[in-house]
């Protein structure tokens, strides 16, 4: 799959804040073939992402899998080895999630740490004007120098993946009606499509998602 790019500068650990040796130990860390770290960020009613580091010996990736405990099984967003597989996120199902943590559950619960773990996940074509200056300002949140972190949030977000899969909602029943719920955005979701969900999992999922449930099945 092709990939987005903004091109320039190949970026470097101290656009982040960091040095080499810090990068390097923080890499030891997150790719250590003998453990998988996951970071889980919880939302709406029990529903998780959780950002994986499938730490194979030779087929290493990054996984983001939505689960929730009622699941017989975690479906894939994303799943990145080169490429990118899996329908993955909209910008604004990103947001929503970065923006509504659960306190009751475990996982990562600061909003700007949310955004940036889901961010390799973002599958969109089009982002709305104030994208980049929301990732800088969660840059600068969790640490990344100001002076930096606009150039850093272009080469992140100019590097995302396009939509796999996000057909155009205008005009069908996703976008309101009776099957919107209260609260919903005017956009259906096209993740609902591709997860193979049972009609409750679905709304409850829609729900969490603030968006438009799909039509009656």
């Amino acid at each position: 799959m092709c990939r987005f790019t903004s091109g320039g500068a190949r970026p470097v650990p101290e656009w982040f804040g960091d040095d080499g040796a810090d990068a390097g130990a923080l890499s030891e860390v997150l790719l250590d073939e003998r453990a998988w770290p996951a970071f889980r960020v919880p939302f709406g009613a029990g529903h998780r992402v959780v950002h994986v580091h499938r730490n194979f010996v030779d087929e290493p990736g990054t996984d983001h899998l939505l689960t929730h405990s009622s699941w017989p099984r975690a479906e894939t967003l994303s799943s990145f080895d080169g490429d990118l597989y899996g329908p993955g996120l909209s910008w604004r199902e990103l947001t929503h999630i970065a923006d509504t943590p659960d306190p009751s559950a475990p996982g990562v619960q600061d909003v700007a740490a949310r955004l940036l773990l889901l961010l390799p996940a973002l599958a969109d074509d089009e982002l709305p004007p104030d994208a980049a200056a929301r990732v800088s300002a969660a840059l600068t949140a969790v640490g990344a120098p100001e002076d930096s972190a606009g150039r850093t949030a272009d080469h992140l977000l100019g590097n995302r993946q396009p939509a796999a899969w996000r057909p155009d909602l205008s005009g069908s029943p996703l976008s309101g009606g009776d099957h919107r719920p209260a609260g919903a955005a005017s956009d259906g979701s096209a993740l609902l499509q591709a997860l193979d969900l049972t009609r409750s999992q679905s709304d409850a999922l829609a729900r969490a998602l603030g968006c438009a449930a799909l039509p009656p099945w």
